[in-house]
């Protein structure tokens, strides 16, 4: 089946590297997010694929064929960009016909596939409305109808509803996912919010100072991260330095742990979610259990937070507010931390600030 292959796309200007060697085949009708912080290399990744970046080293391919010197407007790929572009002065309709018109369809072609789009953005019948006068979830909805019009093989969008409210943004979330699926489309959008990426995408890549730290579906990326920066990075989890005290058992603040997939020796860093930190009353025995001191709660609605002192080292649990142990802040708790739901990273690396 036909992807879109990236090989050690690099870009670089002057002695900053803002991309480093990005390598990532992306199967075709896949929902991919580039996922990162602000200045990461997401959006000069994206460029570069559309062909608005000139790469410094590295080749691109879609479809086995080496695009990496095509113009942008010979790609036929779509665009939305973070500012939408639209023309203030056209019609909705006019903004969504003027990629046929560049390319010679005729104004009765124009005028169908245009309505068309706007079928299946849901704005029927609003083809003679001014842009002006739509409100920002009708614009971003003209601007992705635009990027559609010429049917094509990528459609790329950059950080495309960082500009709407929170109730809006949701359900754009859901609507343009929706369409993606009936449209079959290579979709690869930029963004910085985990949770869009995490509930949009098939496949998250997950970038920081122009590296790709690690690229597949969203609960792998959470539940198997690489490294410590997209165990950090995504969500909220639990790292603890630990050395490697015999086979199969980790020491870590506290106390001993007993894991699978110990390498034989040598410092390691673990890392769990706080909803896999199980709390128990203290002095019940049993496996991975380190003693400390409940030092904050917090009632979350859904759910509690707890923090809890272990030897120097804070370990965040939540729990169901039937679960809520009878302790309060000050005194003593047990936390499990089950072998099953600790990642073992290579120790050290780079950490989100």
């Amino acid at each position: 089946m036909s992807a879109l292959v990236l090989d050690g796309l690099t870009k670089r200007y002057g002695s900053f590297v803002a991309v480093h060697g990005a390598s990532l085949r992306i199967p075709h009708g896949r929902f991919v997010c580039l996922l990162g912080p602000s200045g990461c290399g997401k959006t000069t990744l994206l460029r570069m694929i559309a062909g608005l970046e000139e790469p410094s080293g590295g080749r691109l391919s879609i479809d086995d064929r080496d695009i990496t010197d095509t113009p942008a407007h010979k790609r036929e790929f779509g665009m939305v960009f973070q500012s939408l572009a639209l023309f203030p002065h056209l019609t909705a309709g006019e903004n969504i016909a003027y990629p046929l018109r560049i390319r010679g369809a005729s104004s009765a072609e124009q005028r169908r596939r245009a309505g068309e789009l706007l079928e299946l953005v849901r704005l029927p019948g609003a083809a003679d409305r001014p842009v002006s006068k739509l409100s920002g979830g009708q614009r971003q909805r003209v601007a992705i109808a635009r990027a559609l019009a010429l049917e094509p093989k990528l459609f790329l969008l950059d950080e495309p509803l960082s500009a709407l409210d929170a109730k809006l943004r949701e359900a754009m979330q859901i609507e343009l996912k929706q369409l993606q699926r009936r449209l079959g489309v290579t979709t690869i959008v930029v963004t910085h919010d985990q949770r869009e990426a995490m509930t949009m995408a098939d496949m998250v890549v997950v970038m920081s100072q122009g590296r790709i730290h690690q690229a597949a579906p969203p609960m792998e990326v959470y539940r198997r991260p690489a490294d410590a920066f997209v165990a950090d990075f995504i969500g909220l989890t639990n790292l603890l330095d630990g050395a490697v005290a015999a086979p199969g058992v980790v020491a870590v603040p506290g106390g001993t742990l007993a894991l699978p997939d110990l390498p034989p020796q040598g410092r390691v860093l673990l890392s769990i979610r706080p909803e896999d930190v199980l709390l128990r009353p203290t002095g019940e025995a049993g496996p991975n259990r380190l003693h400390g001191t409940l030092s904050f709660v917090r009632d979350l609605g859904a759910s509690v937070e707890f923090r809890v002192d272990v030897a120097g080292t804070e370990i965040i649990a939540l729990a169901r507010p039937q679960d809520r142990p009878a302790v309060e802040p000050g005194g003593a708790v047990t936390v499990e931390l089950p072998a099953s739901a600790c990642v073992v990273l290579p120790p050290g690396g780079e950490r989100p600030s």
